[in-house]
């Protein structure tokens, strides 16, 4: 498989792992999820790096 295909599907899966750490986020917030403010702490600082990661993935796959 090309370097470029594995760049891109590496950034596709961060970006989905994104969509479900936000999703969880939203859910601890709300109460609905076990957890207390420093877990949303530390969900907030996962989403910010699977972010981007899937940005510079995306980027290196198209560069």
């Amino acid at each position: 498989m090309p370097q470029n295909n594995v760049y891109a599907l590496m950034g596709l899966a961060s970006f989905v792992g994104a969509l479900l750490v936000a999703q969880l986020v939203s859910l601890t917030q709300k109460g609905r999820a076990p957890g207390g403010d420093l877990w949303v702490v530390y969900l907030r600082a996962l989403l910010g790096f699977l972010l981007t990661a899937a940005v510079v993935f995306g980027c290196r796959a198209f560069l």
